[in-house]
């Protein structure tokens, strides 16, 4: 998805236009989409005319309208999304107050206004327009002097950054300058991966080049790790690949796509992190039921006391039709947070949200026991 425009006001009201496209916005789309929202976007209409004879003729209009949402029908499979609503501005063709469905199409912007711009929201819109949270895999194609960071999906290859560096040649009788310049080169490129890649998301980073560089380039990575106490590159080290190819350009993740080894790293394991959250939840309802709850109420409590190490929630709770209610989950989420705790927002399309939503949608995996909550009804 593409962010067109974001317009917020320091009230929190206002608007974003979006461009989805593929199936997988239309999902960003639906879950960021609430009632009494507006959506401005391109629709059909049949418009009937009546002419001075008498005689009524109808066609199909074209137009920009905006609507005040009653309700959001999506089909993930075929991937439709159907807005119902009243028209809430003025138009030649159509009457104020009047309804209408828009059904919202790839490749085509919308705006949608908000009220208010909650933190979940603000994160989902992040998340679906920021290719490297998307992404399934990072890769540096290099060789001396050049290297490319490259993000890739399913769908398209970015180059996040291109790094040049020019090495003075070996001379006869020292190499000072070209290990200093090497150095200086392999330094950019760890602080463009410190800075560029999510960890948490891809499931493999690629280190690809001609020659021995991926092989220095890796060492020297390694070393500054432990020089620096770096734990994200350490505690990742096993999702570092070294691969051949040809040169430092683009194009040559081609070839470096097609190596056996990629193609099995590759297996899907998608929402990998929410499914291990879940099944340490359910570990320690057996080892030590104290530490781990369920539904609000109960959550609400341990969070009260400073208590929750992971909260585990559905989408599905905020996309409820009660403003109030889903306030009081974003304020939850932001309560967490800031006393340190992990969230994870599954999604109910997947297994993993399926189970938990089994589970009222909510629970949590507390730093320690409360053996009181649990005598309390939800």
């Amino acid at each position: 998805m593409k962010l067109i425009s974001k317009n917020l006001e320091k009230d929190t009201s206002g608007s974003v236009t979006l461009l989805p496209e593929e199936l997988e916005d239309m999902w960003h789309v639906y879950n960021l989409i609430s009632k009494e929202d507006m959506i401005k976007a391109t629709t059909i209409r049949r418009i009937q005319s009546e002419s001075t004879t008498g005689s009524s003729t109808s066609q199909r209009v074209r137009m920009n309208l905006t609507i005040t949402v009653s309700s959001v029908d999506f089909d993930p499979s075929a991937g439709l999304l159907r807005i119902n609503g009243r028209v809430s501005k003025e138009n030649p063709y159509v009457k104020l107050g009047s309804y209408h469905t828009i059904d919202l199409e790839l490749n085509r912007n919308f705006s949608l206004f908000k009220p208010e711009w909650d933190i979940i929201a603000l994160e989902r819109v992040d998340d679906a327009c920021d290719i490297t949270k998307q992404a399934d895999i990072a890769a540096v194609v290099c060789q001396e002097g050049l290297a490319n960071l490259c993000f890739m999906t399913k769908h398209m290859t970015i180059v996040k950054q291109r790094i040049e560096v020019p090495i003075p040649r070996k001379r006869k009788g020292s190499v000072t300058n070209h290990d200093k310049g090497l150095h200086k080169f392999y330094e950019q490129i760890y602080q463009s991966i410190l800075r560029h890649v999510h960890f948490d998301i891809i499931k493999a980073l690629i280190i690809a080049s001609p020659g021995f560089v991926k092989d220095q380039l890796y060492q020297y990575m390694m070393d500054q790790a432990v020089k620096t106490e770096n734990k994200l590159i350490m505690e990742n080290k096993h999702k570092f690949m070294l691969i051949h190819c040809s040169n430092g350009h683009k194009h040559a993740l081609v070839e470096v796509m097609q190596d056996p080894s990629i193609q099995m790293k590759l297996a899907d394991t998608k929402s990998a992190k929410e499914i291990q959250a879940l099944d340490n939840f359910y570990q320690m309802m057996n080892t030590d039921p104290d530490r781990a709850f369920y539904g609000y109420k109960h959550v609400l409590m341990a969070n009260e006391r400073g208590a929750i190490r992971t909260l585990l929630l559905t989408d599905e709770l905020f996309r409820s039709s009660d403003i109030a209610t889903r306030k009081q989950y974003v304020a939850l989420v932001e309560a967490v947070r800031a006393q340190g705790g992990l969230v994870y927002v599954f999604s109910s399309m997947h297994p993993s949200g399926e189970q938990l939503n089994q589970l009222t949608g909510i629970a949590a995996i507390l730093s320690f026991p409360l053996p009181d909550i649990e005598d309390i009804e939800q």
